[in-house]
């Protein structure tokens, strides 16, 4: 029997490779004799760098970079392994690592400050590393900058209406005094490199549901706050449309890391991509699924917006559709949601009596137990 295990992390909890690793030790109880493989996997946010590394045999470098509020910090970013590298180099960032709301205290969170310039440091560090395609996943940021900070550091020219440069390291404050844009000077790799951006959301740049009024309280903004970055990112939206061309005020995923979605479309030609379908693609996942007899996935939390594309929806869809059954082991599964088309079975963490603080602190012997159950029910 083959079997592949292919979930996501645990978010504060475990990494996606020990996810894997606490499920494989489960099948191997319940069935000795499988050939087991490991696939770690993510859906662009948090943890896709060691992932995505972890399953392709690849290396984790460091660089330091400029954190969002302009004070250096030490960002990762992954090269994928053989495997995954098709006449090139294929590294992989998270966009956090460099400008994640993380990084800022929480009495300093200030959108109109913070910038994606450590973002546009860490792509410019992949090609250095040779990088001929890089994934930048994109979640958990601190700005509302539209992406021009990062910009600003692959080389593109923002100007004031004066004709003089606009401050380096742009935020979201400074988005109004944006007159013209010039990419002549970007970064010329860019020209060659395909940069490609995982998002998981949907929502445009700007208005009701875009990335100042949705996003923008959750990094410290406050209500006149949102009303002045909405108002900016609706004029970058214009200068955009005049300078080069591009119309991305209302593209699906725009507003992702408020307004980097916009941005890496607008001045690196970057394409905007559901996570876990391009994770996917970069491990191989439908090659590995050839011949399995169940595939094995996982994450912290399956509910209503698992539909929407995370990593256990994103491997069963796949699974299901070259023929193979999956088994989802989550921490917590939503009542009422039906997913019996994509899964065979579902056995989150906190039944049986486990409580939700239980999962955590017992979450790997758990994984291990319900991942021996799962196998148990389909083998003799």
């Amino acid at each position: 029997m083959r079997i592949l295990i292919a979930p996501d992390s645990f978010k504060e909890c475990l990494s996606a490779a020990e996810v894997a690793a606490a499920m494989a030790e489960g099948v191997r109880a319940a069935c000795p004799d499988a050939a087991v493989e490991l696939c770690p996997m993510a859906d662009g946010g948090e943890g896709t760098v060691s992932a995505m590394v972890a399953a392709t045999g690849g290396e984790v470098r460091t660089c330091e970079v400029s954190g969002p509020l302009g004070e250096p910090v030490s960002a990762r970013f992954g090269l994928l392994g053989e495997s995954a590298n098709a006449g090139g180099r294929f590294a992989v960032i998270e966009m956090a690592a460099a400008s994640g709301l993380h990084l800022v205290p929480p009495g300093r969170r200030d959108p109109m400050r913070t910038t994606t310039y450590g973002t546009g440091e860490l792509v410019r560090a992949a090609l250095d590393a040779g990088a001929t395609e890089v994934l930048v996943g994109i979640g958990g940021s601190a700005t509302v900058d539209g992406g021009t900070g990062c910009a600003q550091a692959l080389g593109v020219r923002f100007t004031t209406a004066a004709g003089e440069p606009c401050v380096c390291g742009l935020a979201g404050g400074g988005l109004a005094s944006i007159e013209h844009i010039d990419r002549a000077g970007r970064d010329v790799r860019l020209g060659v490199a395909r940069v490609r951006v995982a998002c998981d959301v949907t929502n445009p740049l700007t208005g009701a549901d875009g990335a100042a009024a949705v996003y923008g309280p959750q990094k410290g903004a406050t209500p006149e706050m949102v009303q002045r970055l909405e108002r900016g990112l609706a004029h970058l939206a214009g200068v955009i449309r005049r300078d080069l061309g591009v119309d991305v005020e209302n593209l699906p995923g725009a507003g992702a890391a408020g307004g980097l979605g916009a941005g890496l479309v607008a001045f690196v030609g970057a394409t905007l991509e559901r996570g876990v379908e391009v994770v996917s693609e970069a491990v191989g996942l439908r090659n590995r699924l050839a011949g399995v007899d169940f595939c094995l996935t996982g994450e912290g939390r399956l509910d209503a917006q698992s539909l929407s594309g995370k990593t256990a929806v994103g491997v069963a869809r796949l699974a299901r559709a070259v023929g193979v059954p999956v088994l989802c082991i989550p921490g917590q599964a939503q009542a009422g949601v039906d997913h019996d088309r994509l899964f065979a079975a579902v056995r989150p963490l906190v039944a049986e009596g486990v409580t939700p603080a239980d999962a955590m602190d017992r979450a790997s012997e758990l994984l291990a137990l319900r991942a021996r159950q799962a196998i148990a029910r389909f083998t003799p």
